[in-house]
Formats: C-alpha cells, structure tokens, sequence
C-alpha cells in the first residue's frame, strides 16, 4: 500500500473536525513536515484562524515517532485532547492503518493525592496529620468544596483538577495534592498502585502523542531529571509565551512566611539544637526583610548576605537531622517527615542561589500591601538554557500568530536561543521561520489608528485628553470595546471616569468578576466595554460585533524600575546591542501584537484597532512596533476613525434588529 500523501492526510483531518482548508494550513503543515523529516527547527507564524493545531498534528502523526506537545493555556490543551486529536486520529487511521494513541501530562500537584485524601494533611504546629474534612465546618465553602472532592475522587478517573467542575479553590485544592518533592513515592506509598500522578505518566509512556504545558516542558529541561518521556520531535503552541513561562519555572521565591512554615514543620522532627538554630535565622531573616527597600540588588548588603547564610546553614543542618532521626509517636512519619524536608530544601535551595551571587542571575526585593515582602531570584536570560536543553536531539516546531516581530524572526529567535537565522556553525542549531499568513484580509476588515494629537503620556501622569478620546470612540462604536491597559491602575481610572461620563455603556473591569464570567457577559451585550490588563492582552476570543474597537491606551513597554527587565536591558547594551529596541521595544511589539489580534477573530468580523499613543507614529521605534501588527489600513485621522466605527455599529445594529 502507498504512503498517502500529507495533502490527502490534511483534508481527511479538516473534514472530520467540519473545518475548511485554508492555504495557510496547508503551507504550515508542509514546512512541519520538511522539519520533522529533516531533523531541523521551524518557526512558523499562523495567524488566527489558520487552523494551526491540524496544521501540525497531521504531519506528526503522519511521521509515526513520538511527539510532545506543549500549549500555554488549559483551553488550548482540551481543545487538543477533546476535540482536535480524536477525531483527527479516527480521521486519518483507514490512511494510516494504525490508531495513535494520545495522553495529557502535567505536574503531580495537578492530580489529586490519594494518600493526602484518605491519610489527611500534615499540621504546622503539632505533630502527625489533622483530618482537613473534620476540622472544615461541613457549610462552610472549604468544607463543601472537600466533600465534594472527597465524592469526586471516587468517579474520576484522571484524578485531574481541571476534570472536577465547578472548580475548587486553591486553598481547598492544597489539601489534598503534593508537590513532587512532598511525594512519598508510589513504592513507599500504600496508595501508590492507584496513583492518579503515577497512571498519567504511564499513560503518557504508552502513548504517541503527549500534549502537556510550558511550566511542565521547563521543569523537564532545567531539573535534569526528565518528567516526559522520550521523544523524538517537540511542537510548542503559543510558543510567544515559552520564555516568561520557563522564567518563571526558573524563578527562586524567598519570604518570612515560607521560612517560618519551614522551622514549624520541622521542629517536632529534629533535635532543638537543629531546631533553634533554625528559628534563630528565621527570626533574623524576618527582621531584615521589614527594613529592606524594594528594587534590584545588584549586589547583596552584608547583613542580608549574613542572614541567608545562617539561613542556608540553617537549613543543611536540620536536612541533616530530618534523616537522621525516627519517632514512632508521628502519625504516618513518612509524610510529615517528607513534607517538612520539602519545605526546607525550598528555602535551602533558594537561600544558597542568591548566596552564591551567579552573574547570570537577577536578585530583587519586592513588598507587597497583601502579600508582605519576598527576596526574588531569577535568570537574566534563559536563551542559554533552552538552546542547550531544548533543541539538542529533535526537532522542535514553535508556533504561534505572533512570532514575527518587526518583519522577522530573529528577535524571538534570540530569545530562545537561537542565532539569526541562516548562521552557520558547528554547535549552532538550524532553523528557519515561515509566515504562512491569515485567512483574514485585515486591510479590509480593519483600521490601525494612533491618536497623534494627543500629549505624549508621561508616567502615571493626568491623562485626561486620553480618557475624552477613549469616551468619544466608545460613543461613535456604540459600546463594543476592549480597553487594553498597561497598567490596573490605569484600568481602574478609566473605568470610574467613564462609568460617570458614559453610564448608558455598562463597562466590566477585570477583577471584579473571574476572567471567564467578564468574556462570558461582554460577548452576550454588545453595548458593553470591558477594560482590564495583561490577561487581556492575550486572552479575549470574542468574535462578531460585540468586539468591534480594541483600545490601547500607551504602548506596553515594561516599567523602568522592572528589576528582571532592566538587568537584562542593561545586560544586552553592556556586551554593545541594543538593549532597549532587544527588551523593553520587543516586549512592547509582542504584546500590541497579541492585543491587536483581538480584533479579527472571524471573516465577518469589522472594527478599529486604536492606539491612544503618538509615540506609535512619532518615535523612531514605532515602525518596529507597527511592522509587527497585522497589516491593518492605518490613519491618524481622527474625524475618519468616528465615522468608520459609527458606520460599522449601524451595520451591527441592523443585523441585530433583524435577529430579533
């Protein structure tokens, strides 16, 4: 029998899902499969609405070796393991002649624990476990949220979080899940042979594909012991998120709170010598933090250096004692015992990283009015890392609708470790970048208008000729807007000022609601705006009129007194780049792309995309930005854009009256 072809494969695929096949795809999932058989990388933009995810199943699937692939978000996750790779296997197994098996992989603390469930929870200030299902009033929210578990746990049978709806907690959720580290292990556990952590990864073995996450992708490459199992090709989805989410995989956190849990839990385990040279650090930890200043520490003052050694020694010594000592009178030892180990390893590790003073780490304090302060530690780059540990040994495809920023690759390339493209070298890994377009014809669907009359806005400056534009285009576009913020703050006084000036165009604020519930309610008004920050930037698929204007009010740039990116700026202009257009202009360009994107989502989708910044037409940067958008008709006529958005809600209007 002949292999079937990858464009026989395509359209059976699209068929099965009621899809159309679009020329886009179908280029996409040509350039996947000339990577896959080459051995090479790929970085490959497809904008909305190409049908990115069979354009690069099928060639996987078609290549017959196992495949991982990593999303960023939950809902792009089910989409693949509900939807799309069902009914794309059953579609292409009479061509294949064989059923690829598929399976979803995350982290231990995302399945329930059934030793945790059954056992109970280890207790800071006493020894042994408390019962967290007697000692949670049965009416109160945490007790009806852990009954309901308790029930759940005996239909699942992934034990996923994300399978328990309605949704619990995080709180509730802590009480019964482990981390990895507090794992006892399935040989020591009596719970171990119905695992709900240990049967996903078997099944992730056995299967083909395995679709997982970004945070689960990282601790496979920087922890050295492999969570996923062998594979022979990489597809990365969302792949403009990969480096944030590995940052912050690789970003150490240290607070009194943390510290303090850590001498709870241990100090019924080690002896009081062990003990109170814990607590004695600790309490010299704390003091310390309530007279810290916030900001970058580029280098460690000498009484906080003294306090994480002690605390460092503190805590090697008591990991010492923990295994050194045995009390029969513990209920269930081993998890106590394996909980207060992973508690102060956490401290240990953090305390040692910033002891240590790597060059290639980034060390800043930050209070918080709720959350009190913290000691944070992070990698001024991880390029490094995920050149060596993600592109050695297989291909590796990354995709997304926003990877070509100002006109080309080379800039997400650079992030991810990766030379400009077509450099050659011995230890150089190949790749090439494809734009295979949109669907979408942008030029005719939408407008690109930057407000160039108004005053450059200066730093949380009075912004009052920004928010009389932001009123006079919500009225010309009848409601039917997304208000993009690069700040909550901001966010928060646009929305006051225009529910006073507007109150006929209810206005929904992040926060106020959870994130599903404010898309849900903007979708189903259209007279209604919804104004909020950085999940929004990425986050809104609302297509049709209820999104017909997307507000930005000033270009995203990262604030200057962000300690991670501003290292790295300077980092970037101390080995002679630069390290503005490098950062702070690519940070920029990704977002107003992700932000933009939010306009089209569909072919009958109309409106404006404004940006109630001159600098986007003024500055020398703003052509790097606006290359990076889609191709949009741009104006800076404000009279024009009035008339385009009312002209757009009187055809939105009418189609609605006809609906009704």
């Amino acid at each position: 029998m002949t292999k079937p072809s990858l464009p026989e494969l395509l359209h059976a695929a699209v068929t099965a899902v009621g899809g159309t096949e679009r020329p886009g795809q179908v280029a996409m999932a040509q350039a996947v499969e000339e990577a896959i058989d080459g051995g090479s990388h790929l970085l490959v933009q497809a904008g909305t609405g190409t049908g990115k995810s069979l354009g690069y199943l099928v060639p996987a699937l078609a290549h017959g070796e196992r495949v991982v692939v990593a999303t960023a978000t939950l809902a792009l996750q089910r989409q693949l393991v509900e939807r799309d790779l069902p009914r794309t296997v059953d579609a292409l197994h009479p061509q294949l002649r064989r059923r690829p098996e598929f399976a979803m992989l995350k982290g231990r603390s995302n399945y329930l624990c059934l030793h945790r469930l059954h056992e109970g929870v280890p207790q800071d200030e006493e020894e042994g476990l408390f019962d967290q299902f007697e000692a949670a009033a049965p009416t109160s929210r945490l007790g009806q949220d852990l009954l309901r578990m308790r029930d759940w746990a005996d239909e699942t049978e992934t034990g996923d979080r994300d399978d328990l709806t309605p949704g619990v907690s995080d709180r509730a959720w802590s009480q019964v899940s482990v981390s990895s580290r507090e794992c006892l292990g399935a040989s020591k556990c009596a719970y171990g042979a119905e695992c709900f952590a240990e049967m996903a990864r078997e099944r992730a073995k056995l299967a083909e594909v395995v679709v997982t996450n970004h945070a689960l992708l990282a601790i496979d490459a920087i922890e050295g012991a492999p969570v996923l199992p062998q594979h022979e090709v990489l597809i990365v989805d969302e792949a403009h998120e990969l480096v944030s989410r590995v940052t912050g995989v690789a970003t150490g956190e240290l607070t009194p709170g943390q510290v303090n849990r850590a001498v709870r839990r241990a100090a019924k385990l080690v002896n009081e010598k062990a003990a109170d040279q814990l607590q004695t650090a600790a309490e010299g930890f704390e003091r310390l933090m309530e007279l810290a200043l916030p900001g970058r520490l580029e280098e460690i003052p000498e009484d906080l250096g003294y306090a994480l050694m002690a605390l460092r020694d503190a805590c090697r010594t008591v990991i010492s004692a923990i295994g050194a000592t045995r009390d029969r009178s513990v209920q269930d030892e081993d998890a106590v015992r394996k909980q207060a180990l992973a508690s102060v390893e956490s401290v240990h590790d953090v305390a040692e990283r910033i002891t240590n003073g790597s060059e290639w780490d980034v060390v800043w304090y930050e209070r918080h009015d709720r959350f009190g302060a913290s000691l944070r530690v992070a990698p001024m780059s991880v390029a490094g890392l995920l050149r060596e540990k993600l592109f050695a040994d297989r291909s590796v495809i990354l995709t997304s609708a926003t990877l070509k920023l100002g006109g080309d690759f080379n800039g997400v390339g650079a992030s991810l470790g990766l030379a400009p493209e077509g450099t050659e070298g011995e230890d150089v890994p190949q790749w090439k970048g494809v734009d295979v377009g949109s669907p979408f014809d942008y030029r005719k669907q939408g407008i690109l208008y930057v407000a160039k009359h108004l005053a450059r806005p200066a730093r949380d400056g009075d912004r009052g000729d920004m928010l009389d534009e932001l009123t006079e285009l919500i009225q010309a576009a009848g409601g039917r807007t997304l208000g993009l913020f690069s700040s909550m703050r901001a966010a928060q006084l646009a929305a006051e000022e225009l529910r006073s000036r507007i109150p006929e165009f209810p206005i929904l604020l992040q926060g106020e609601e959870t994130l599903g519930e404010l898309i849900k309610n903007f979708a189903a008004d259209p007279r209604t705006c919804l104004f909020g920050t950085l999940s929004l930037w990425q986050g809104v698929d609302v297509p049709g009129p209820s999104c017909q204007l997307v507000v930005m009010d000033k270009i995203p740039f990262p604030r200057p007194d962000d300690p991670l990116m501003s290292a790295r700026q300077k980092a970037v202009e101390e080995a002679g780049g630069n390290g503005f257009m490098a950062v702070a202009a690519t940070h920029a360009a990704l977002l107003m792309a992700q932000g933009a994107g939010r306009l089209v989502r569909a072919s009958g989708d109309r409106g404006v995309v404004a940006v109630l910044d001159q600098r986007l037409a003024t500055a020398r940067y703003g052509s790097y930005l606006k290359a990076s958008l889609p191709d949009f008709w741009f104006t800076t006529d404000r009279n024009q854009v009035r008339k385009s958005l009312a002209a757009i809600d009187a055809v939105a209007r009418q189609a609605e009256s006809q609906e009704d």
